[in-house]
């Protein structure tokens, strides 16, 4: 298994895991390896340390609280990225009728509710300087990454 330390065209840094070098160039040929943040094709190697196994530790008779499995850690961005999904997954799809339904919730006309779809730039634009709050996510949030 090779993991390599990857980026984005838009500076997004994310860990990548291939069987091997070839698996890593077919897949970006492919524009299989894709930004879980933006969902950018454009993606390129950081240079990273290979790690090196140098021998085997003797094995243990005992089995202590800190040999014992531990779930891995979530980076900071892996976090944040489960937070969004989990919002995505909580919100109703209004499409096209983003824009309006926003502004209606805004001014009390619909309650309110969280709600995800599709708006202009211009719309979004309109709908920041009349103080209504929107957050641009980008599709790839809403569907598996692998």
């Amino acid at each position: 298994m090779k993991v390599l330390d990857l980026q984005c065209a838009n500076s997004h840094a994310f860990e990548g895991w291939f069987a091997n070098e070839q698996d890593f160039q077919r897949q970006l040929a492919q524009e299989l390896v894709q930004c879980p943040f933006c969902a950018d094709a454009r993606v390129h190697k950081l240079l990273s340390a290979p790690r090196i196994q140098r021998g085997v530790a003797p094995p243990s008779n005992t089995v202590s609280e800190s040999s014992a499995p531990q779930a891995p850690e979530v980076s900071e961005a892996g976090q944040w990225l489960s937070r969004v999904r989990e919002w995505v997954a909580g919100s109703e799809d209004v499409g096209e009728r983003f824009a309006s339904e926003a502004r209606a919730m805004h001014e009390g006309d619909l309650p309110g509710r969280a709600i995800r779809g599709v708006a202009s730039a211009e719309e979004t634009r309109e709908l920041l300087s009349d103080g209504i709050l929107v957050l641009p996510v980008p599709p790839a949030l809403s569907e598996p990454l692998h």
